[in-house]
């Protein structure tokens, strides 16, 4: 990164000058205690007031070896204390401090994390998928080793981050990936994305990961590696250009559902694991759209089976899982109304 750079030229810089610093200290009292037989209590005194330039008076009339000392302590002082204050005005005026600052409260937001999901890559595919989770308002940290790549996450406001290799489980675990909820990685090559998901799928064998591939055969690798689910950007970039031909406004319309920015209408999974047996639960009894005004398009049973548009005569049980559409308070009141 520029900037990291500079600074670290910056802070050697200021190293340099405050060790030119400590050598002008210890110079000066080392001579005014053999010039001018002083104490090092005086010695020091004598030191600082004539680097600093303040003008109090001398500890006793000085010898004419004592006065050219001092002559020379002065002007050495001005150029060294100069050079000092020149580099921590820099640093200072480009930020270093608050940078630094953000970056330790980043890091203490960091060990605090749980439930979240990371994102491993901050290119064209991960940023979205970052910016899908912010409107969901999920917690989520971004893993990103690329130095001008980090300086732009650094610009977004509360966006918690890493910098380091993806692939390193000293990383993975500064993210707390044990208390992770999934991982996505959206790495460009699928080399990395696979030893990602390696490292990932033994830390935490418990977590879901989605992973980006660019060729077809990688989709295979990367499941055997662990991943759960293999997203191919290319292969769906293609399906929807030939389906905007082939059913435009179907598309659009799904779209619209699933990627829209506004918050009128989302498309979301609900649990039943609240339901309560005891009562009559299927759909014509509960009367979900009409007391909440949400649609059940779908519903995902425990084997892992899926069922659309199911009828009213379906009965749902805790271990169903519906998929609703409607506005958010339509679906958070038939979520409420599933738990009565």
């Amino acid at each position: 990164m520029k900037n990291d750079f500079l600074h670290n030229i910056q802070i050697k810089n200021l190293t340099i000058a405050a060790v030119l610093v400590v050598v002008l200290v210890s110079a000066g009292v080392i001579g005014y205690s053999y010039l001018e037989d002083l104490s090092l209590l005086d010695a020091i005194y004598m030191t600082v007031i004539t680097i600093t330039t303040v003008g109090f008076r001398e500890m006793s009339p000085m010898s004419d070896y004592g006065k050219m000392f001092t002559i020379f302590l002065i002007v050495f002082s001005f150029g060294i204390i100069g050079y000092t204050l020149s580099n921590f005005s820099r640093l200072v005026l480009d930020g270093y401090f608050k940078q630094r600052l953000k970056d330790y409260n980043v890091k203490k937001k960091i060990v605090k994390l749980k439930d979240h999901v990371i994102v491993c890559g901050y290119g064209r595919n991960g940023y979205q998928a970052c910016e899908e989770l912010a409107d969901h308002n999920i917690d989520f940290i971004v893993i990103e080793k690329r130095d001008h790549v980090v300086e732009r996450i650094r610009e977004v406001p509360g966006r918690l981050f890493i910098q380091g290799d993806a692939s390193s489980e000293i990383v993975l675990n500064e993210a707390q990936i044990m208390k992770a909820r999934a991982l996505i990685t959206a790495l460009p090559n699928d080399a990395d994305n696979i030893y990602v998901v390696l490292t990932a799928r033994e830390l935490n064998p418990n977590l879901k990961i989605i992973s980006r591939a660019s060729e077809f055969r990688s989709d295979m690798k990367l499941r055997r590696a662990g991943a759960d689910n293999v997203i191919m950007p290319d292969r769906i970039g293609g399906q929807r250009m030939a389906k905007l031909v082939a059913q435009p406004d179907v598309v659009e319309f799904w779209e619209y559902i699933l990627l829209q920015r506004a918050k009128d209408v989302n498309l979301e999974m609900v649990l039943c694991e609240n339901l309560n047996p005891e009562h009559e639960n299927t759909l014509k009894s509960m009367n979900l759209r009409e007391k909440t005004g949400a649609n059940i398009v779908g519903i995902k049973r425990n084997d892992g089976s899926y069922i659309f548009n199911p009828p009213s005569s379906f009965e749902l049980t805790a271990s169903d899982t519906l998929f609703v559409l409607g506005a958010p308070s339509q679906i958070e009141a038939l979520s409420k109304h599933l738990e009565e």
